[in-house]
């Protein structure tokens, strides 16, 4: 895909592995459109992106179908229509088990990891039409979304749900030219679940790997559709 005049609309495209992903697309000439929940973080991102190339952000909670709804109107009103939509949108509650985990944050799992892609699919792909196909739509997921541990029910729950559901709605729209591939992310040195972004986790993948995949996704022929693809660390610590 030529990026060039292309928009892509990235969720949590305020920090860590959304940043990542819009500054690679920007800098490919795409116009982007980020949103995140914090109005300085849209901020902040928006003008950071501005230097590159051409952006535009509004604050959304994708928990909220009716927020969704308007960022991608504000999208469209903005730049004319939509492309490429990353969902990468996410949250994390880790360390305790499904007695000690409280159903506020096992409700705010679902609904952020898995309604709100829904929800983001839902009102882009009737947009996407509209362009005349050729459209992508690329999820973040996790291996935490095929393999399941203990003190991560939530979040696993959340993410194989969203598998599902990617591969599902893969199969609705390859016909009407519109791609759709799930990434799944083993380690990130990011601040996402309490982690830290410190040289001593240099071990794990870094956001612009995860960028670097969907630029490469991006640039598959026409007729070439990696519909998921798996990503670890090349050396994790040796147990």
């Amino acid at each position: 895909m030529d990026l060039e005049g292309k928009v892509a609309v990235v969720t949590g495209g305020t920090k860590g592995i959304g940043l990542a992903i819009a500054e690679a697309l920007a800098a490919a000439g795409a116009a982007i459109f980020v949103c995140g929940r914090d109005k300085r973080g849209v901020a902040d991102a928006v003008s950071t992106l501005s230097r590159i190339g051409t952006a535009g952000g509004d604050v959304c909670d994708v928990r909220s179908e009716e927020q969704v709804r308007m960022m991608l109107e504000e999208c469209v009103r903005l730049f004319g229509g939509i492309d490429i939509l990353i969902n990468n949108a996410g949250v994390g509650f880790f360390g305790k088990t499904v007695e000690e985990t409280s159903p506020e944050a096992f409700r705010q799992t679902i609904e952020t990891n898995l309604l709100g892609p829904f929800y983001c699919c839902h009102y882009a792909i009737p947009i996407m039409k509209e362009r005349g196909g050729g459209g992508y739509i690329i999820n973040i997921s996790s291996l935490a979304g095929q393999n399941a541990h203990p003190k991560m029910a939530a979040y696993n729950a959340s993410k194989f749900g969203l598998n599902g559901f990617t591969e599902a709605m893969m199969q609705e729209v390859r016909q009407q030219d519109i791609k759709v591939t799930y990434i799944c992310p083993g380690s990130v040195n990011t601040a996402f679940g309490g982690d830290l972004p410190t040289e001593a986790n240099s071990w794990q993948l870094q956001p612009a790997d995860i960028a670097q995949v969907v630029m490469d996704l991006l640039s598959m022929p026409v007729r070439a559709l990696p519909s998921k693809v798996e990503l670890r660390p090349s050396k994790p610590p040796a147990k």
